[in-house]
């Protein structure tokens, strides 16, 4: 990393976290706590990008002279948009409704600096689950593995066993398109350690 640029990751996800280290990047984590608020018939895309600029923009704003990533993710099924699932019964149901299906995954990332995005995008993977039996979402949901995350899984714990196809990047479903953000920050000047 340029010892002049620091970076900031808006996110308190673990996975996100992880994957930035990963690729070699200094940052420090502060949230946003932005709400993640969805407007009646706003897409999936415009829904992501939304967040993860207004994540950025949060933190950008308090700490002008940091490069900020915003991130958010959404699970889009059919036209429903499956967030978080809000107890056991909302996980049964979107795992149930991703069984035998492919269902698109898409990560909105946003870098921003002095309150001002630098830039932004949307980028999307397709997921393809296998037919899963009530056993399995069962023992899954009794993991607790599902409630932070949206679509009810995650690709990187037991939730993976569920895929049987991924079409784009994996890093994606995790919650960051890890090879587009650290071009992004190149660009800006950021270097990896």
């Amino acid at each position: 990393m340029s010892d002049s640029i620091k970076v900031i990751l808006a996110s308190g996800s673990p996975r996100r976290r992880q994957l930035l280290a990963g690729a070699g990047i200094e940052f420090e984590v502060i949230e946003s706590m932005v709400p993640e608020q969805h407007i009646a018939g706003e897409p999936a895309r415009d829904y992501a990008l939304r967040m993860a600029r207004d994540k950025a923009i949060a933190v950008s704003s308090r700490f002008r002279e940091a490069i900020v990533i915003g991130a958010d993710t959404i699970v889009v099924c059919e036209t429903q948009i499956l967030e978080k699932p809000a107890d056991a019964a909302d996980a049964r149901r979107i795992l149930a409704m991703l069984s035998a299906r492919t269902h698109t995954v898409v990560t909105a990332f946003a870098v921003a600096q002095d309150g001002k995005i630098l830039e932004s995008s949307p980028v999307e993977s397709k997921v393809t689950f296998r037919k899963l039996s009530g056993a399995e979402i069962e023992d899954y949901i009794a993991t607790d593995e599902p409630f932070d995350k949206a679509g009810a899984y995650g690709i990187q714990g037991v939730g993976g066993g569920f895929i049987s196809h991924v079409e784009g990047s994996r890093d994606n479903v995790m919650g960051l398109p890890t090879e587009r953000v650290v071009a992004a920050l190149a660009r800006h000047g950021v270097k990896r350690t």
